[in-house]
C-alpha cells in the first residue's frame, strides 16, 4: 500500500505521474513501478473518500453537532 500519506499529497502525486506517463519521453524502465504506485495512490484515496462519506453519513444520521464520536 502506499506510504500513510494525505489525500492531497496522494492526489499530487498522482498527479506527476500521470504527468510522466503522458510525457513524449516515457521512462520505459520505470514505467510499471510508476504505474504500480499510482494504483496504490488510487487505493489510498478511494479508502480516504469512503472514511469521510462514512463519517458525513454518521453525522447527518446523527442530527445534533457533537453526538458523534469522533472516528480515528
Amino acid at each position: 500500500m502506499a506510504d500513510e500519506i494525505g489525500y492531497a499529497q496522494a492526489l499530487s502525486e498522482l498527479d506527476d505521474i500521470l504527468g510522466e506517463l503522458e510525457s513524449d519521453d516515457v521512462d520505459v524502465d520505470r514505467l510499471a513501478d510508476r504505474v504500480e504506485r499510482a494504483q496504490a495512490l488510487i487505493a489510498l484515496c478511494r479508502e480516504r473518500i469512503t472514511a469521510a462519506q462514512v463519517r458525513v453519513d454518521e453525522i447527518i444520521d446523527a442530527g445534533e453537532p457533537g453526538d458523534v464520536e469522533r472516528a480515528e
